[in-house]
């Protein structure tokens, strides 16, 4: 059934690929944000086994993203020259088993190297992730079914995760816990691959004599940045990571943490409760904004996220023990509207900017911006600053990045479809016949 009429879509792979692609980002998130939780968390050995600090928990989560982001843009072009099914299946099984060897380090230099790996073959997820799911999805549900898809790597890994963690390390050493969690990604990379299609080489197999679909040549790679967004998204994107993967990184350190170090002293089940209200919240964000700018526009859904979610972060940094209540819904809410910036900005903002074919590589680009500097290197800094001043610095760096981010999103050009279409029937009806 063609997918170039909306009429006949083919709603059956839309809604299949959909899900699979959520239970893929779920386990990505699950794999990637379970390290800070293990090595946080007062029941585990992780860190005295290995010899680790706070700082060295950004320096990983650190690694992992700039790895993440480097990948997201190279496997992406690769992704639109290859196909999907090439890139994304490998990336499913290899992100798994470094999950698994992440329970076998022995050193801080094996657990970069393997976390390093494990960043390589996520970033393919995300940005052919990305483009699998538009290429899916009717244009009028482009930003629900992101939403969808990008909402678990909230669920799972930062509402999930903490629970998964805090409770298996009750029962397992932590090498056991990474191992148990890395099982489920072999069994989504097997039926991903008999399910998912190429639709780039249907369409260089629809043209005369096969010539090759758009988004095969180096030219094209560089040709792509002609889009406003092209270059405002990466830019601003570093911003809402940045928030995300510092309080990723260093929340659960900073809920537990003796207030002489600068935390809020919980115990280990108090402050995994609390940390899931990131997860919640991140994925109703991820979920609900995308689907609303459908509707409001991506650039006022993103200017409301970002300005939203610095005021909640900000009054969590100001909110002491005393209410886990009050805690867990001002992280709620600073959570929601942090991770639905991202979403808009990675999913269907980077989309809609693509030339034709190069859907995976524009997004694999968007993705390499916010991951390298706002998952890479941003907790880098906030651990060396929670290693100096206190804990709560590192929370103050991130509201910082989100105000930075707001700035910068004020110069996104509108492109949700529903109001692109109105302003161009404006602008017909402000034209006088000729």
């Amino acid at each position: 059934m063609s997918q170039n009429n909306t009429d006949n879509w083919d709603t059956s792979y839309e809604w299949k690929i959909i899900a699979l692609l959520s239970l893929t980002f779920g386990l990505v998130g699950l794999d990637r944000f379970i390290l800070p939780v293990i090595l946080q968390d007062p029941n585990s050995t992780m860190a005295m086994d290995l010899g680790l600090t706070p700082e060295d928990g950004g320096m990983l989560a650190g690694y992992l993203g700039m790895a993440w982001g480097i990948s997201a843009f190279v496997m992406g072009y690769m992704a639109d020259k290859l196909g999907r099914r090439a890139v994304l299946v490998p990336a499913i099984l290899i992100f798994s088993l470094m999950s698994a060897f992440s329970g076998m380090a022995t050193s801080i230099i094996m657990l970069v190297f393997v976390r390093v790996i494990m960043g390589l073959a996520e970033g393919p997820v995300a940005s052919t992730g990305v483009a699998v799911a538009v290429e899916a999805s009717k244009p009028s549900r482009r930003g629900l079914n992101n939403g969808i898809f990008q909402c678990m790597i909230s669920l799972f890994g930062l509402a999930l995760a903490p629970i998964i963690a805090s409770r298996l390390l009750a029962i397992y050493e932590w090498h056991i816990v990474f191992m148990l969690v890395a099982i489920p990604g072999v069994i989504i990379a097997i039926v991903m691959w008999f399910v998912i299609r190429e639709p780039l080489k249907q369409m260089a197999e629809q043209k005369e004599g096969g010539a090759p679909a758009p988004g095969m040549s180096m030219k094209s790679v560089f040709g792509m940045f002609g889009h406003r967004n092209a270059k405002v998204a990466p830019l601003t994107l570093m911003c809402a990571m940045g928030g995300i993967f510092v309080i990723a990184a260093l929340l659960f350190a900073y809920l537990t943490a003796p207030d002489v170090a600068g935390g809020l002293g919980l115990d280990s089940f108090t402050a995994a409760n609390v940390f899931t209200a990131v997860g919640v919240g991140g994925a109703i964000g991820q979920f609900a904004m995308p689907a609303l700018s459908d509707i409001i526009g991506r650039k006022v859904a993103t200017l409301t996220s970002y300005i939203l979610a610095a005021v909640f972060l900000y009054a969590f940094s100001q909110a002491g023990p005393e209410s886990t209540t009050v805690l867990w819904i001002l992280l709620f809410f600073s959570s929601m509207f942090n991770f639905a910036a991202l979403a808009i900005l990675a999913g269907p903002v980077a989309a809609e900017a693509a030339p034709p074919g190069m859907l995976a590589s524009m997004a694999g680009f968007v993705i390499f911006a916010g991951e390298f500097i706002g998952g890479g290197i941003s907790p880098i800094i906030a651990g060396s600053l929670a290693t100096d001043y206190g804990l709560r610095a590192a929370i103050y760096f991130a509201c910082c990045g989100l105000v930075l981010g707001f700035i910068v999103a004020l110069f996104l050009e509108e492109t949700a479809p529903s109001k692109v279409a109105h302003l161009h029937m404006g602008k017909e009806e402000a034209t006088p016949p000729m």
